[in-house]
């Protein structure tokens, strides 16, 4: 309870964690942090690479880019070491009830996870459903099979059942926020 000075009606203070996991992206930032400070793994955001065009000066401390371009297409999200291996993959959010779209993947990030997964690195997704705050593990050869396969027969999303019957879902906690290493460990 919050009593106040001007003896004004007191309300229950209510604990609210709906925004806990306010994006797929952070939580992970988080959980890599907690990676690290654990001495676990050292697993980090990559840049986006951009091409500064134009920078505004108001002060000589407070230069601000009014322009920017992407430089090349981002390949994935996160890279690091874990166990000795590398490790890189991509997060991915939907807020389909019913299918994770493919059209989420781009074909350079396929390109890339092949060349990591090929080199014995370790390759995945993790899928957020936004409508279920659920999270999933997708190894990248299950994503690969599954890419393949739309060229042939016109898929164009993968299914929320095949993440409940196929994928190891990655539970929500406060430290670490997503303790994807734990099913990392399954496939290594």
């Amino acid at each position: 309870m919050i009593g106040y000075p001007n003896k004004k009606k007191s309300i229950a203070k209510v604990n609210n964690y709906a925004n806990l996991g306010m994006t797929l992206e952070s939580d992970i930032v988080e959980t890599n942090a907690y990676y690290l400070k654990h001495n676990l793994a050292v697993i980090h955001k990559k840049p986006t690479p951009i091409q500064v065009v134009n920078v505004s000066y108001p002060a000589r401390n407070k230069a601000k880019i009014t322009e920017a371009y992407y430089r090349t297409p981002s390949t994935t999200d996160f890279n690091g070491l874990y166990k000795g291996k590398y490790i890189d993959f991509d997060a991915k959010e939907t807020t389909s009830k019913t299918s994770f779209p493919l059209a989420n993947v781009h074909e350079h990030q396929i390109l890339h996870l092949t060349d990591v997964d090929n080199h014995g690195g370790i390759a995945f997704l993790i899928v957020g459903w936004k409508a279920y705050n659920e999270y999933y593990y997708l190894p990248f050869k299950s994503l690969l099979a599954i890419w393949d396969k739309s060229k042939t027969d016109g898929r164009k999303s993968i299914p929320y059942s095949y993440f409940k019957e196929t994928c190891h879902q990655i539970p929500f906690s406060y430290q670490p926020r997503l303790n994807y290493l734990k099913i990392v460990d399954l496939f290594i």
